[in-house]
């Protein structure tokens, strides 16, 4: 064990010294309309090429109370603009929407983070009641709205999405989940009568919709595939997103978290069509049989066996949903994991599988906060702020550790979509917390217990450019392995750091590196040395 290992990293609130001033305005009106309880997601990554990860939120829109027929959220004022910040590298960030172009239009839900075109800029996909957004990065600090030209619009309520490669031609697609069908109009009186006792309606009032898929035609142009992808015939109540490949098949699955109906897994079969499965894979409910309120998602290999896992969140009472992969099958683990104790009174949002202390185990972060913002009324149990929550992984088994993580974790809020990743490049993963009608919140991981780490940052060339689909397996000079995937989805409604992260205990070289890309191209590299950024570009050899 390496000097101090055993000593938890603890998280710092910097956001004050950040200079972020972020406040994800929901408009909340008397009349509880239901789009107001979920916003929003914050996307981390390099916007403009300088090696620091910038931070983008999505932000709401002005309601009126109530809403007059066929009137829809205003965005004029610079209270609902979504907001990029830019990484100084100094931990301070400055404000460059109005320069960059994104104050954004309609009330923002999402947003996820790919190079659709390949041209070596990150692109912006920003999803919203009733349409979304594509922001194309010209490369120069600025974002151009391509949307109508590219054809993604879409329509409804979209709330996560993103951007991959499904049918390996090089150019990343992307996939769209979608809440439900639900207008303004529609929106009914749900709880008590009486002063305060109206609520946010249950998703069970509204009816399901089918999720999108934009193949993109290599042109600039994508076309919706919804229905020739299968993604058409499976509708659902979409909240959370994450990718992976779970049957090792080569080709990479869609997860869908939905809220009070069936989880999904969409099988992709390769062919450009995609078979729903998730009842078939023991992942629809949980180990009582019934549906919950899957809102964060992720999607990778907890256990280190090399088949991804799933961990999804829920409301309280509830509690949360880990899935074990058995080889293609999945196996309720909360029980037996610990989580299932752990979460019983916790509502989550933004949620990942992260490696927070390096000691070669994916812990869970949860950022917390229940939906209903008067459910104290109701059940005096139960709060709507919450603080985060992490447990950490023993090898298998989770422990609560938030108590020991610092004043960072002391930090009550209404939290939704969380960005996780590397923000000061010192190996230690940091977290952005969005937070409705709050304040941001920027935790830094402190480090400093003497584990060692890498990142691997991937650059395709027959594959996509993001290597976005890539599996990596490393392996350490005492034979352990770990797994990842080159992915900026996970969590809800957010777009995390494209590097794959891994904690590495004591070890100071990595044996192997194996890079499995969208290509099929296998890459390895040998006696990788430890605490370093690793930037890989995809050869051409096998």
């Amino acid at each position: 064990m390496a000097l101090g290992a055993d000593r938890l990293p603890t998280y710092s609130n910097v956001t004050k010294a950040t200079g972020i001033r972020f406040h994800g305005a929901s408009s909340s009106t008397s009349q509880k309309y239901l789009i107001e309880s979920m916003i929003g997601g914050v996307a981390m990554f390099d916007y403009d090429g300088d090696g620091r990860k910038d931070l983008f939120f999505v932000n709401g829109g002005a309601i009126s109370d109530p809403m007059p027929k066929g009137a829809l959220p205003d965005k004029k004022d610079p209270r609902y603009w979504d907001r990029l910040y830019r990484n100084n590298g100094d931990g301070t960030f400055t404000d460059v929407t109005d320069k960059a172009g994104v104050k954004g239009k309609h009330y923002g839900m999402g947003v996820a983070v790919g190079d659709y075109d390949n041209d070596g800029h990150p692109d912006l996909y920003v999803t919203a009641f009733p349409e979304n957004t594509l922001y194309r990065n010209d490369g120069d600090g600025t974002f151009t709205d391509v949307t109508a030209t590219a054809g993604v619009a879409g329509g409804n309520w979209s709330t996560s999405t993103c951007f991959v490669d499904y049918d390996h031609d090089g150019w990343l697609d992307l996939i769209v989940a979608r809440y439900m069908d639900w207008s303004f109009e529609n929106n009914i009186w749900c709880g008590g009568k009486e002063p305060g006792r109206r609520s946010y309606c249950h998703p069970d009032e509204f009816p399901a919709i089918h999720h999108l898929v934009f193949r993109n035609n290599g042109d600039g142009t994508f076309t919706d595939v919804s229905e020739a992808t299968g993604f058409a015939k499976a509708p659902g109540k979409g909240l959370g997103i994450a990718i992976n490949d779970f049957d090792r098949d080569g080709w990479i699955d869609i997860l869908v978290a939905n809220d009070a109906t069936a989880q999904q897994m969409f099988r992709n079969n390769g062919d450009g069509t995609f078979e729903e499965m998730g009842l078939l894979l023991g992942i629809a409910y949980d180990d009582d049989g019934k549906a919950y309120a899957g809102m964060g998602a992720d999607f990778q290999d907890y256990d280190n066996d090399g088949w991804p896992d799933i961990f999804l969140n829920a409301l309280a009472r509830q509690h949360y949903s880990l899935y074990r992969n058995e080889k293609g099958s999945f196996v309720y683990n909360s029980g037996p994991s610990g989580i299932r104790n752990i979460t019983m009174l916790h509502s989550g949002w933004g949620a990942r599988l992260i490696d927070f202390d390096n000691d070669g185990w994916k812990d869970v972060f949860v950022a917390q906060g229940h939906v209903m913002d008067n459910i104290e009324l109701t059940e005096p149990e139960l709060k709507y702020l919450e603080p985060p929550l992490m447990m950490r992984n023993v090898k298998g088994q989770f422990e609560d550790v938030s108590s020991q993580l610092g004043e960072g974790f002391k930090v009550v809020t209404a939290s939704r979509g969380v960005a996780f990743g590397d923000l000061n490049n010192d190996g230690f993963l940091d977290a952005v917390i969005y937070c409705k009608d709050c304040d941001a919140v920027v935790l830094k991981n402190d480090g400093g217990n003497g584990n060692h780490w890498l990142l691997i940052d991937t650059v395709g060339t027959k594959s996509n450019r993001d290597g976005i689909g890539a599996k990596i397996r490393i392996v350490l000079p005492d034979g352990t392995e770990q797994h990842g995937i080159v992915t900026t989805t996970g969590s809800y409604c957010s777009a995390n750091d494209k590097r794959v992260h891994f904690g590495l205990g004591a070890a100071s070289t990595v044996k192997l590196v194996e890079i499995t890309w969208p290509s099929r191209i296998v890459q390895r590299l040998e006696n990788v040395k430890a605490d370093q950024i690793l930037k890989v570009r995809e050869s051409e050899a096998k």
